[in-house]
This record gives C-alpha cells, sequence and structure tokens, in this order.
C-alpha cells in the first residue's frame, strides 16, 4: 500500500486528502480549495482509492450513495406496490385456485394480472428478498467504508494544526486581541468549559470540541436499518415466522399447518347478531344484521411422541378455548386468531335412488362431500358407485366435468346405478338443477331428497419471533435520527503565537448559527479578533461580481 509521505514527515494512507497529523491539504484538489472538505475529515476512503480487482469493482458499487439511493428507492417502490391490493395473506380462502378466483372476481382484469405477476406475495417473493439483501449489503459496505475510517480520525484528533488547515476551516480569525491578557488561552478554555465544551490544551494552543457523538448518528441509523432488515430476512428461515390461515368446519379436526404435531378441532361455531332495526348508514348500505359476537369453541390436541406426522388419531389433548375476534387461543408462542366465518356450508346431500316413471325409491344415499364413498349399497341389493366427484363444479373442459376448488361450494357427482332392472348400470351426471345422461335415457335417476349444513371457521395461525429484532432496529433507527438531528459537532481551534497573534477556526457538520452564538460569547470575553464567515465571503464576492458584470 504506498503512503503519502506529508511536509510534516507524517506518513497517511493513499487516498488521504488532508494530513492525519497537521491538517495539511496533500492533493492538488484539495489545495485549490478555499474551504476544506471536512466530511469525512479528509480520511482515506477505500472505494475512493481502489478500483482494480472484482472485490474493489463490487465494494465501490455497494458503497455507492447514489447505489444506496437508488436501491431504497427501489425497495419503496416494490413495497408500495405491494399494498395496492391486499397480499395473499390478508385474503381468507386456502388453495391458489381459490386465490386466483378472489382476486379475479373481486378486482377483476386487474386482480388478475397482480395475481399472475406473482404481486399477491410479493414481501414473500425471491426477487423482493434479494432486493432487501441488496440493500442490506449496500448499508454495511457503506457504513464500513466512511464510518470507520471517520472514527479513526476523530479519535486520533491533533490539537495544533497546519496554518493551511486553519486558514481552510470555514470560520476563521487572525489578529492581535482588542485586550492584551496574561494568559489568554486560560480565559478562552475557561469560557469554552463554560459552554460545555471538551477542551484539549497542548503548548500554545488548544482544541474545544462539543457533541462528537452527532457524527455517528447516520451509521448509527444503518445499524438499526441492518437489525431491521435482518428481522425481515429472517422471515424466511422456518420457526421464526408462521403466517398461515385454514377453514375449520363445526366438527371437524385439522392439522394445525405451520405447527407441526398440532390439532385443532371445531367443537362448535357461535353467531350473535345486535337485534336492531336497521337504520341510517346501516339501510342505505343494505345491512339487516350487524355481527356482536363471533366464535369458535376448539380443542387444541398434541400427536403423542412417535406419531406419524399427519396421524389424528390417539391425540393428547392440550386445552379447550373459545376463540374469539381479539382473543387469540395462544401456544408455545403460537396465536390461532378468529378471522372470518361462512355459515351454512354443504355437508352432506342425501339422494333417493328413484324410477323416473312410477317414482318408487328404491332407498337414499346419504353423500358425505367431505369424505364420499366410492359405493353406497341399498337394502333391496341396488347399488351405487360414485365414478366422479367435483365439489365446486364449474363446467366442462373438452368433455370433462371441472372444480374450480375443492371446497363443496356447488358439487356434481357422476354415477352409476345398478338396480335388479339395470344389472349393467346406468350412468347419471347430477349437478344443483341440471341432470344429464350421457349414455341415453335412464330407467332409474338419482333425485335430491335433503341436505345438512355447517358452520366453518376461518383461522389464521401466526407465529413471529422476529418482533423483537424489528423492536430494537426500530429503536436504534429512531436513536440514530435523533442524535443526527437534534446535536451537533462543534470544533474549535485556538492558536497563541508568540508574537501575541491569535489564530483561531472553528467547524460544524450542521448549524452554524449555533457556532457562531458560541464564537460571538468567546470573542466578547476574550478580546478574541473578530471572525469572518468565508462562505458567506465568497457569496458576497460573487454577487458583487456578477453585479460588475452586469453593469460593465
Amino acid at each position: 500500500m504506498n503512503k503519502i509521505l506529508c511536509e510534516c514527515g507524517h506518513e497517511n494512507l493513499e487516498g488521504t486528502k488532508l494530513c492525519q497529523k497537521c491538517g495539511s491539504p496533500l492533493t492538488t484538489e484539495e489545495k485549490d480549495k478555499k474551504i476544506a472538505d471536512m466530511r469525512y475529515e479528509g480520511t482515506a476512503i477505500r472505494s475512493k482509492t481502489y478500483n482494480k480487482s472484482i472485490i474493489d469493482k463490487v465494494w465501490n458499487f455497494f458503497s455507492s450513495v447514489k447505489v444506496g439511493i437508488t436501491l431504497i428507492i427501489l425497495n419503496l417502490i416494490a413495497a408500495s406496490i405491494g399494498t395496492i391490493l391486499p397480499q395473499e395473506f390478508y385474503v381468507s380462502v386456502a388453495t391458489d385456485a381459490e386465490k386466483e378466483a378472489y382476486y379475479s372476481d373481486v378486482y377483476g382484469w386487474f386482480g388478475e394480472i397482480y395475481y399472475s405477476l406473482g404481486l399477491s406475495d410479493l414481501y414473500s417473493s425471491l426477487w423482493f428478498q434479494i432486493l432487501v439483501l441488496m440493500l442490506g449489503t449496500s448499508i454495511i459496505i457503506a457504513s464500513i467504508d466512511r464510518g470507520f475510517p471517520l472514527h479513526k480520525s476523530l479519535k486520533n484528533q491533533r490539537v495544533k494544526r497546519h496554518n493551511s488547515f486553519m486558514k481552510r476551516q470555514r470560520v476563521i480569525a487572525e489578529g492581535q486581541p482588542t485586550e492584551k491578557s496574561e494568559d489568554m488561552l486560560t480565559n478562552v478554555e475557561q469560557k469554552l468549559k463554560d459552554l460545555k465544551y471538551n477542551v484539549r490544551r497542548e503548548d500554545n494552543a488548544l482544541l474545544a470540541e462539543r457533541g462528537r457523538f452527532s457524527r455517528y448518528g447516520p451509521y448509527v441509523n444503518h445499524v438499526g436499518l441492518i437489525v431491521f432488515l435482518i428481522g425481515v430476512l429472517l422471515h424466511l428461515i422456518p420457526g421464526f415466522y408462521v403466517d398461515e390461515s385454514m377453514w375449520l368446519r363445526e366438527g371437524e379436526t385439522r392439522a394445525i399447518p405451520g405447527m407441526d404435531g398440532y390439532f385443532l378441532k371445531s367443537d362448535q361455531f357461535i353467531l350473535e347478531t345486535y337485534d336492531n332495526v336497521a337504520q341510517g348508514e346501516q339501510l342505505k348500505q343494505g345491512v339487516n344484521v350487524v355481527a356482536k359476537n363471533f366464535q369458535t369453541d376448539v380443542t387444541l390436541y398434541k400427536q403423542k411422541d412417535g406419531a406419524v406426522p399427519g396421524q389424528a388419531d390417539d391425540l393428547e389433548e392440550i386445552k379447550k378455548y373459545d376463540i374469539r375476534v381479539n382473543y387469540p387461543l395462544k401456544h408455545e408462542g403460537y396465536a390461532m386468531y378468529q378471522m372470518d366465518y361462512r355459515l351454512n356450508e354443504l355437508k352432506t346431500m342425501i339422494f333417493e335412488l328413484t324410477n323416473k316413471e312410477t317414482e318408487a325409491s328404491l332407498g337414499t344415499v346419504s353423500i358425505d362431500l367431505t369424505n364420499p364413498q366410492d359405493e353406497y349399497i341399498l337394502e333391496d341389493g341396488s347399488k351405487v358407485n360414485l365414478m366422479g366427484y367435483y365439489p365446486d363444479f364449474s363446467g366442462f373442459k373438452e368433455g370433462v366435468p371441472q372444480t374450480a376448488t375443492q371446497t363443496p361450494n356447488n358439487p356434481a357427482f357422476i354415477f352409476k346405478m345398478q338396480t335388479p332392472e339395470k344389472p349393467e348400470g346406468e350412468t347419471s351426471f347430477v349437478a344443483i338443477q341440471q341432470t344429464l345422461e350421457p349414455n341415453g335415457e335412464n330407467l332409474y335417476k338419482m333425485k335430491f331428497s335433503n341436505v345438512e349444513t355447517r358452520n366453518m371457521s376461518g383461522i389464521t395461525v401466526r407465529k413471529d419471533k422476529t418482533l423483537p429484532i424489528l423492536f430494537v432496529g426500530g429503536f436504534i433507527f429512531m436513536f440514530g435520527v435523533a442524535i443526527g438531528s437534534y446535536w451537533n459537532h462543534r470544533r474549535i481551534w485556538v492558536e497563541e503565537l508568540t508574537d501575541g497573534t491569535i489564530r483561531l477556526a472553528a467547524h460544524t457538520n450542521k448549524n452554524w448559527f449555533s457556532i457562531k452564538k458560541d464564537l460571538d460569547a468567546l470573542t466578547a470575553h476574550a478580546h478574541l479578533p473578530a471572525y469572518v464567515d468565508q462562505q458567506d465571503s465568497e457569496q458576497l464576492e460573487n454577487e458583487e461580481s456578477e453585479k460588475d458584470g452586469k453593469t460593465s
């Protein structure tokens, strides 16, 4: 690694702009500036120094402020797109087909495109996670690239600075004090201490410093963001984050998604409504009744040790609980929320095997729509074979019946009826208000007799171990915002030359008004020469030059 030798004899790393010992400018570009660039104290920054190997190029890419801002904007745009329509975990449907139908039915062509592009599950998509990962990488590299050199420079500040360093600060003063004093620097030091500065003195020079910690505000922000992004990425690791939904029918026992080894049984679903007369907005919206309470009385079971995954017999009862809105069932970090319900879902359909001409019945067939049998035998020996079952019949495709979902919203059946008159069997397609006989007119038919219904509960299962991490990340970020916004880093260098001349320079990273107030108080107390703001002088000179140009 090359070294840059300053005229004071100090060796600086390649890329250093201001000598880290005396503050003298080391590059031609820096020498040409009237006011020194104090943003990173003139230290060597890796991304500005090396650009040869692939590692250097990758480092420089992610350390770039432009790249970082671009990644932030891309993340914000992507995250915003995900809020246009509800994400899938807010949609109370179970299967992919139901989700697709939901977006298409509710939001039309836009919802269909939104779903087909994967935007309905945007925050879990790989490309979004990569975008977040790139942003995290950019924040980490940018912090290391600038934060460590800055910390090193601030930690090793020298009291005495080169004359060129002092003259190239924004606020400077040089001259004899307005009143002579035997111990000028002592007065200055005492006043600066009164102004809450930390003062270091070395021979005939002193450095007063206040609010150095505010320089670390942006890097504290970065740490908070990194912790927050780690919390977001931990959602991808099994065991840290669960957000599943399930439909549970009354009397049904189902394995809980995302909660291995546990089962949930719906003992009863209860819906209570307000007994009020519709009026006002309720009447305008056509809402006849308003729900007061809906809850699911459940029993939580756990598989015994050694049980096969999914095995629902011989379960161990853990607890009974009434799940209501905002009163979830909690167990081992999991929470089961009452999110939705459906009333009167078809449970069982009852048909009669009937002679079409005489209406004589050969018996009834009761079909459990969630667990239909392949064959039903009647009392007189007649048989009904269930050759096809379509829980949510959606029409024919190339002559084959289709089902949109596995939920029995619109059940349809293909029956084969074997009777004494027709031992070879007759085939019939039966749906609601629709019967087809593909092999010609039959002698018998399956006549709809009755139906049994039951209620369903929409349960959401959640577990989030990342919440504490997200909270800590957010707190650190806001802490960094506070210290970076409400405090500033002020420094005042004062040197007394052998002939009694006072040389002063001052710098702050922001809020120049405050440091000038301190300088005013210091100047008045210690009778220092008046200070000059070189930036104001330079601006005044430019304005006068423009006026002269217009006049001439």
